[in-house]
């Protein structure tokens, strides 16, 4: 508050109107204030035996005040290195635009099926044309037309809270202090991610811990072709 008197008093000093230094010390309030502080939220998810679970999206869904003034979708790259997708798992916010660069020396065609986004981009190396904007909330599975292996997956989902599980099952998530629905998504999620849900208040100060179990099905995955394959592009 000091810095916001002493600027009120100096306009006022050099014959400022009352207006102007009103509307000096409302700007200066609204700058103070700035964006709402992120709290922080961890999770820890793991199968049925207990192991680690990596790759896992967990999300907090806002509600009622926490719903105000989402941020803006940011825009994603998801490469294409050494025959991969890179990550193998992006989660993104509703209306995200993700650029798919392809950094090998040949060209691929990437492609999906999935009713929340089908789309393809044909043969190409470098940059794309364009970028995919995923506008639906949803799995969607990611393929290339050229080397069947190649997978990968986009989980939309509506919000812009969310984290990924590393190695240990671990993930950490930054959002303002409010009301929330987390949920869990994972490739090989057995059932539907609404049956994960948890409901908590995030407060200042008070970093939260959810531990999450979820049941594992199978997924049949190609197998890279090796690289004394003829074929293998």
């Amino acid at each position: 508050m000091k810095c916001r008197r002493t600027g009120t008093m100096r306009s006022r000093e050099r014959g400022a109107a009352p207006g102007r230094a009103l509307a000096i010390l409302v700007a200066g309030t609204v700058a103070a204030l700035g964006p709402a502080r992120a709290e922080q939220l961890s999770a820890s998810v793991r199968s049925e035996r207990g192991e680690p679970v990596r790759d896992a999206v967990v999300y907090a869904l806002p509600e009622g005040a926490a719903k105000l003034n989402l941020p803006a979708p940011e825009r994603v790259v998801i490469d294409q290195v050494d025959k991969e997708f890179v990550p193998y798992v992006t989660p993104v916010y509703v209306g995200t635009r993700v650029n798919f660069p392809n950094r090998d020396r040949i060209r691929h065609h990437v492609y999906s099926f999935s009713p929340a986004k089908t789309f393809e981009i044909p043969l190409y190396d470098g940059m794309p044309q364009r970028l995919v904007a995923f506008d639906r909330p949803g799995e969607v599975v990611l393929g290339c037309n050229i080397h069947d292996w190649m997978k990968a997956y986009v989980y939309v989902v509506e919000t812009p809270y969310f984290s990924v599980t590393d190695g240990a099952g671990l993930a950490a998530i930054e959002a303002p202090a409010g009301d929330y629905r987390v949920e869990v998504w994972h490739p090989r999620l057995e059932g539907e991610p609404e049956a994960t849900a948890r409901t908590l208040r995030l407060e200042s100060g008070a970093a939260p811990r959810l531990d999450f179990v979820i049941a594992q099905k199978r997924v049949w995955s190609p197998r890279r072709a090796p690289a004394s394959d003829p074929d293998y592009r």
